[in-house]
């Protein structure tokens, strides 16, 4: 950060004379650190209400809107309208001082394993900075970019969405000089009514590209191509069976999958087919951006995952976890059960899915829907959520082969009591739903175990 407190002032036409240096600006009071600066949000409750609390860790300046409450006493106050709207507004004001490239990623699965691919490939070249966590909403892309250090060339924002609309603002905000949608899924379908509607609200990260930008789409998604034709900037597709980017899989194991692009070999530190078309997109902007094959081949053999991404983890007994429990819907529920079906692993294969939520009036039928994802290779399933009550009937009516259990979302503990009974060191489990099922509180119980 290299912001004066004058410089700030200046963004919102407010004078001041402070010449002293900002070191960070954070939301969250208790992050605050000495000469940082703190912008009061309203959630569950006013962030005015902690100025005091973040003056006393070391703020010197504050934005204020609030009408009654009064900011603390020798602290710099930058009066404004709207904390969210300013946030945004001091963002793109850093954002144009550092003057990074930017590369925005999107897409209803795969967005932090992009992004993550992304960042490894251009650090071989470039002085990176990337979204933290999952920091890619309307306060975490602003944050991302005021948390860049200074010297950063590539900045790399993951951008994600519940309703139309949202995407727009922050591209409008980041104004990428490159951006990718990973895939359209149904993520959210419940707010966009349709994978048309999806489709439609992740074009949006286009409306702030640079006109002579350049961007990516998965080959395999008619949806995206009626928004194509009326871009300027050059588009390239990516895909496994077709692609201006098209990647051949050569080898898949458990901890990593071999392919070739136009006859050079990667390797990625991952499973799954999916997984190639998140590397496909990060060797697309790599070669965009001028970075070396021999780099990026370099980039994606060690990249690093996000936590709860597609993670293969042990269990307190031995038995193989594959995580990915950070969120779910049916075309990423499906990608991790076919994956995990496919590569050679000893034991029993055993799967544990929860609820996929924002669904719809479609919820039940996409779940059942899963039983196309399950065979034989498959030997036990434990499902957990009501909505998973829709899969147990349907592999019931199937005739599936294996054993199948339901617990009820109250019943978290019995789902883990069971597993922990159930699994032998030789097993291996994938780990799959949304984030707000939980599921992360049954791998670190199976790991502790």
């Amino acid at each position: 950060m290299n912001l004066t407190i004058e410089e700030v002032a200046a963004l919102f036409e407010q004078e001041s004379n402070d010449q002293r240096i900002i070191s960070s600006v954070e939301f969250d009071s208790r992050l605050i650190k000495e000469n940082s600066l703190f912008v009061p949000i309203a959630g569950t409750r006013d962030g005015h209400e902690f100025a005091q609390q973040a003056k006393d860790n070391g703020a010197i300046a504050t934005l204020w809107s609030h009408p009654t409450i009064l900011p603390p006493e020798h602290i710099q106050v930058i009066h404004v309208e709207d904390t969210v709207a300013a946030f945004q507004r001091l963002a793109r004001g850093y954002k144009e001082k550092i003057n990074p490239k930017i590369i925005g990623i999107t897409g209803s699965n795969g967005k932090t394993t992009t992004k993550d691919m992304v960042d490894a490939v251009m650090a071989q070249s470039y002085k990176t900075y990337k979204t933290q966590g999952n920091h890619n909403n309307e306060l975490g892309v602003p944050l991302t970019i005021l948390h860049a250090p200074a010297d950063t060339e590539v900045l790399i924002l993951e951008m994600g969405m519940d309703h139309a609309g949202e995407i727009e603002v922050l591209s409008l905000l980041a104004e990428p000089d490159a951006a990718a949608i990973t895939l359209i899924g149904e993520a959210h379908i419940e707010n966009l009514g349709s994978r048309e509607g999806i489709a439609k609200a992740k074009m949006e990260i286009a409306a702030g590209l640079k006109k002579d930008g350049f961007m990516m789409v998965p080959a395999d998604e008619p949806l995206l191509a009626p928004y194509l034709p009326e871009l300027t900037q050059t588009i390239k597709t990516f895909g496994l069976a077709a692609g201006d980017v098209q990647g051949t899989i050569l080898a898949e194991a458990q901890q990593e999958t071999t392919f070739s692009v136009e006859g050079v070999k990667y390797t990625i530190p991952v499973i799954g087919g999916y997984n190639v078309k998140n590397a496909l997109i990060a060797i697309g902007m790599g070669r965009y951006f001028a970075v070396p094959d021999a780099a990026i081949q370099a980039g994606l053999a060690g990249f690093q995952l996000t936590k709860n991404r597609t993670q293969w983890l042990t269990a307190g007994n031995g038995a193989a976890l594959l995580s990915d429990v950070y969120n779910a819907n049916p075309t990423a529920m499906g990608l991790v059960l076919d994956s995990f079906k496919k590569i050679p692993l000893q034991g029993r294969r055993i799967a544990v899915l929860a609820d996929m939520l924002e669904l719809g009036p479609d919820s039940a039928e996409m779940h059942a829907g899963m039983a196309a994802h399950i065979d034989d290779t498959v030997q036990m399933v434990f499902l957990y959520g009501p909505e998973m009550k829709a899969l147990q009937n349907r592999l019931t009516d199937q005739g599936f082969a294996g054993q199948i259990y339901h617990f009820d979302k109250e019943e978290k503990t019995g789902l883990i009591n069971a597993l922990i009974k159930t699994l032998s060191p030789e097993d291996s489990v994938v780990l799959k739903g949304s984030n707000g099922m939980g599921l992360s509180e049954v791998v670190d119980a199976l790991i502790g175990m």
